[in-house]
């Protein structure tokens, strides 16, 4: 683990602070790794969850991506400019779209999951089977606890 920067880190907030800097490298490498093809972190997201599920209405997407309105339609914005997405007309909602993967998207498809998997490899690749299952359980158990916390002051 790098060193503390602080005595104010050393006394408050260490694990505050290692998840930052934790999420910020990992942030990092998988926008390297995403370049390649064309895409920015969080952008793959978007795509895998079309690429598994198929096309869905925007607001689905907020959702089961834990997302914003205005994120995602900049994401749907950016996704469309470089032709993975389509974007159509809802035909029960007017006020909807629904974002469909295009063909060049599924031809990204193979190598992005290979990206998925070149990162997972990079950032948890040292762990044992046994350590990656208790890495995931605290994981958990902190975003739960964020989670309801966000609710209570949200």
């Amino acid at each position: 683990m790098a060193e503390m920067k602080s005595s104010a880190e050393a006394r408050e907030g260490l694990v505050s602070h290692a998840i930052v800097r934790v999420a910020r490298l990992h942030r990092m490498l998988a926008g390297q790794l995403l370049r390649r093809v064309g895409l920015h972190t969080g952008q793959e997201l978007v795509m895998m969850q079309l690429w598994s599920d198929g096309p869905q209405r925007q607001a689905d997407l907020v959702h089961v991506l834990d997302s914003d309105a205005a994120t995602m339609t900049r994401t749907i914005q950016r996704l469309e400019h470089a032709g993975f997405v389509r974007r159509c007309p809802c035909a029960g909602d007017k006020r909807a779209f629904i974002i469909e993967p295009t063909a060049a998207s599924l031809a990204l498809r193979d190598e992005v999951e290979r990206i998925w998997a070149q990162l997972e490899e990079l950032t948890a690749g040292d762990l044992t089977a046994d350590e990656r299952t208790e890495t995931l359980r605290v994981l958990r158990r902190i975003e739960d606890g964020l989670t309801r916390s966000a609710g209570r002051d949200g």
